[in-house]
């Protein structure tokens, strides 16, 4: 009998210290006011906490924009036939490659015989005319002729002469030299040129359609001069200039940074007050074609700032705190206000005196703040 009570008392003794243990293991020292925390040696050990004071490093700040890319106005072109025609020759497709006064498309109709017709006949009437005046001016010296017959072939071979260099700069329009046009090289077609390198981007055209002079054959787009375009917000223009670089991504691959250097800002706000920032691509990647979706990231100027890694800085209620250890094993929870981060380091600003001095947790502190607000609920 006093054997099975000794025992009894054994075990009453060993679950009375495992749940002491347990207990020790469990609770937290809290402060009245909620924001300080005292642990004990095991909890410590377990939520592997670590300290450090303030340094300070050079940091910039980043903007965080996005855009898309973009060519500018004079890398774009719309082709149209100088003359209305009917497409006899067409090969290209959108995304073929064309180069600067590379041959689109033949066209053929009528009308640009008869226009080379007119303007021979009129080439001709004018040599009649000149020589005519030349008669009549003679004759009028040697008052054998009227003034008035005189003024009259003026007249005429003045027309005449208007008439030709009409024609003549209409031909040219056609890609048909006045100068070297005879009866013997009178043809029934003309050629569509691309007047940009780049490429081919719309095709409004197949063979034996009837086209007309205002109507868009091909569009055309030369990516040499691609822009990133960035929109910026008003709160963030004034920290935004030319010449500033800025680190573009994809939404697929935001680890592939493109950098880019600011060369004009739009003076025009939009309705949702933001203005568009245009760059360019220091090394450009032909994948990014037009109309991609760009991240980008721009650097602000950088000072010098006390720091702490990012791991110290927890979030409650929309503020920022970090926590100091005040004694031992004893951490205090501090509202403070960040700034802007790099390379693993966030700016810290605080009317806590000498914080710069103080130890701060920079590991664990997740690990505090719901210890702490876990035991407040």
């Amino acid at each position: 009998m006093k054997k099975y009570l000794i025992i009894l008392c054994t075990s009453v003794l060993l679950g009375s210290c495992t749940s002491s243990s347990e207990k020790e293991k469990e609770t937290y020292g809290i402060s009245n006011n909620g924001l300080t925390i005292r642990l004990n040696d095991a909890q410590m050990k377990s939520s592997g906490i670590e300290t450090t004071t303030f340094t300070e490093n050079s940091i910039s700040g980043t903007i965080r924009l996005n855009g898309s890319i973009d060519v500018p106005p004079q890398g774009v072109a719309s082709v149209s036939a100088p003359s209305g025609g009917y497409v006899r020759k067409s090969q290209f497709m959108p995304g073929d490659r064309v180069a600067k006064g590379q041959v689109l498309a033949i066209l053929e109709d009528p009308g640009i015989v008869q226009l080379q017709q007119d303007y021979l006949l009129a080439k001709s009437n004018l040599s009649y005319a000149s020589k005519d005046y030349s008669r009549q001016k003679e004759l009028n010296q040697s008052q054998a002729s009227s003034d008035k017959v005189m003024q009259k072939a003026q007249n005429e071979a003045q027309n005449q002469q208007i008439l030709v260099k009409g024609m003549a700069q209409k031909l040219r329009t056609l890609g048909i030299n006045p100068e070297t046009l005879n009866a013997n090289n009178i043809t029934k077609t003309i050629a569509v040129h691309s007047p940009i390198s780049g490429y081919i981007s719309t095709v409004n055209i197949n063979l034996g359609q009837y086209i007309s002079p205002n109507e868009k054959l091909f569009g055309i787009v030369n990516t040499s001069d691609t822009h990133l375009i960035l929109k910026v917000f008003e709160k963030d223009l004034s920290k935004i200039q030319k010449g500033q670089s800025v680190f573009a991504y994809t939404n697929e691959n935001p680890n592939k940074k493109y950098e880019a250097e600011i060369i004009l800002i739009s003076q025009d706000f939009a309705p949702d007050r933001s203005v568009l920032v245009h760059c360019h691509f220091k090394n450009y990647d032909p994948k990014l074609i037009p109309g991609t979706f760009m991240n980008a990231d721009a650097e602000t100027h950088r000072t010098q700032s006390f720091t702490l890694p990012e791991d110290a800085v927890v979030t409650w209620e929309n503020k920022q705190y970090i926590f100091e250890e005040i004694q031992p094993k004893t951490f205090s929870m501090r509202e403070i206000k960040i700034g802007n981060s790099e390379n693993g380091q966030i700016e810290i600003f605080s009317t806590i005196q000498n914080f710069h001095q103080k130890k701060w947790v920079t590991k664990g502190s997740y690990q505090l703040l719901m210890a702490l607000k876990n035991v407040e609920e």
